[in-house]
């Protein structure tokens, strides 16, 4: 197995991954590695889809299925560029890049404010995605500062297991109650299928012959479909079924869609707006380096640089602001693709990269969106359990370098994995941040600075207000984001409660965390021009 920042001396902790089949350096035949490309692409279809048709719903978009059709092939498109960005220049993990639900919240925030309001010569859907856009290209550019400029990487020397151990568990765990596996019109015989076949794919038959072991997701998947998708042709299920499969809407799709630049209008710029979404980053960048952890555990990687972080977030906040360009609803990590590398073992960044190239040109063709958005629910719900319960291990996984007899560690992991779940559960009760705006009652609470000379102003009275708002809107959206939630408990407990280095296991991972050095830039790789002659250029 090959992996980035191995170092020598810790062979014995790099075993520990022995079920990986491809390393993160190994580069699998090319037939191979687009099909296992595809199948790290089919782990998080269900994410990239839901998140545009939720924007597009609230939007009004979606009342016109070209433009819908359109907007969800931007989301591929961007991915794929978004994956090979990261991959190639940013931190170098087999990490796919998606559309975030951390930065759903407020993109609904924005777009509720804009479609209610309305704006004379533009259909709402219009306005609000412009909104959106900038929005989220202001956000994202202050992402790019924080990652380059080394502000996100100094935070790992607070980070211990104990941290990152629930915060990389709720990852998993903030899917538990999504409606693809509890809504009230579940098809459970097709989510049970495809977790069955997952797990029988993955666990059991694993050793019997190796596709198996390399394409339990895609096998599963297909198998799911092709039984959904039979029984509705034979109209056993109907149009109202949950795993109905429509596939007359594949037939209406056009071949090739128009995808380009500003295709929505140019950006427009609200400062509320954009500080409303900076939330969300600060709440993706989070679940990003629990990401980063989990896939150095899954692979036996050493634990991230400091440098590597930096130019993960740093690449991320670029992605985002090529997205808001794009007109996308931003991108980061996804969590899915980390799971599917525990269960399939292959962590190749070769293939991952091939996948986003074969996502990049199926986004530009009307039949492979429309098709893709024929799986039903239960089968993505079915993904969900098996991807988000592997994910739950590895957090888990990182409490073997910490002292569980210490019960400072026991209450700081246990805290931050009830306000974890708590908390978000609490936030669910309002569907949108003007909800919680009111209830929070933000306008009766700055009635009687109003009253005040010194506020009299019209323009100081306004600034308040917007910084009550944005403030308000700041604790939504982290506090309805689980791993932000959990994590940030847990990284001021551990710091603050006092505990000896070996206790919250830091001196341990000290010594399994890569060197500053072991991470080289593509500006290292490629561009340094006092490179010895000879240098082995492609890892």
């Amino acid at each position: 197995m090959s992996g980035d920042g191995t170092t020598s001396g810790e062979g014995s902790e790099r075993d520990s991954a022995d079920n990986i089949e491809y390393g993160i350096d190994d580069k699998p035949p090319l037939g191979e590695s687009a099909v296992l490309g595809v199948q790290h692409y089919l782990t998080m279809v269900g994410a990239n889809i839901a998140v545009p048709l939720i924007l597009a719903d609230a939007m009004g978009m979606i009342e016109n299925p070209e433009v819908t059709a359109q907007f969800i092939g931007t989301f591929f498109v961007v991915s794929g560029i978004a994956t090979l960005a990261q991959t190639t220049f940013g931190n170098r993990y087999p990490i796919v890049q998606g559309a975030p639900f951390s930065m759903l919240a407020p993109a609904i925030a924005i777009v509720t404010v804009v479609t209610t309001g309305g704006i004379a010569g533009q259909p709402d859907w219009q306005a609000a995605l412009v909104q959106l856009q900038g929005a989220i290209i202001v956000a994202a550019a202050v992402q790019v500062l924080l990652g380059y400029l080394g502000l996100v990487g100094k935070l790992r020397r607070f980070l211990s297991p104990v941290v990152i151990a629930p915060t990389i568990a709720l990852i998993g765990l903030s899917l538990f109650d999504a409606p693809q596996i509890t809504g009230t019109d579940q098809s459970w015989w097709l989510l049970g299928l495809t977790v069955v076949l997952i797990v029988l794919f993955s666990q059991y038959l694993e050793l019997k012959h190796r596709a198996f072991r390399l394409y339990p997701v895609i096998l599963a998947i297909a198998i799911a479909w092709v039984a959904a998708a039979g029984l509705s042709v034979a109209d056993v299920l109907g149009t109202d079924h949950p795993g109905h499969v429509p596939l007359g809407e594949v037939a209406d799709a056009s071949l090739l869609m128009p995808i380009y630049p500003f295709q929505w209008g140019v950006p427009e710029f609200t400062t509320a707006f954009a500080i409303g979404m900076f939330a969300g980053v600060l709440a993706s960048i989070v679940e990003s380096i629990g990401d980063y952890y989990a896939v150095a555990n899954l692979t036996g990687s050493a634990a991230p640089s400091e440098k590597r972080i930096n130019h993960g977030i740093g690449m991320e906040g670029l992605m985002n602001v090529f997205s808001g360009i794009m007109g996308t609803g931003g991108s980061t990590s996804y969590s899915e693709n980390v799971g599917a590398i525990g269960l399939t073992g292959v962590a190749s960044r070769y293939v991952v990269q091939i996948g986003a190239l074969v996502m990049l040109v199926v986004g530009f063709v009307g039949y492979f969106g429309q098709l893709i958005a024929t799986i039903p629910d239960p089968i993505v719900g079915g993904l969900f359990i098996a991807m988000f319960a592997q994910i739950v291990a590895v957090g888990v996984g990182n409490l073997r370098h910490v002292d569980l007899d210490s019960s400072r560690n026991v209450f700081v992991i246990g805290f931050a994995l009830f306000v974890g779940l708590a908390i978000p559960a609490y936030m669910g009760n309002f569907e949108t941040t003007l909800e919680f705006r009111t209830a929070v009652g933000i306008e009766a609470a700055i009635a009687p600075l109003l009253e005040f000379d010194l506020v009299a102003n019209t323009v100081l009275a306004s600034s308040l207000e917007a910084a009550a708002i944005a403030a308000v809107d700041t604790v939504f959206i982290i506090g309805s984001t689980g791993m932000a939630v959990g994590g940030l408990a847990a990284l001021f407990l551990d710091n603050t409660i006092p505990g000896t280095r070996e206790e919250r296991g830091l001196a341990e991972w000290s010594r399994l965390t890569e060197d500053e050095a072991d991470f080289e830039t593509f500006w290292d790789r490629w561009v340094d021009a006092d490179e010895e002659p000879g240098t082995d250029r492609s890892r």
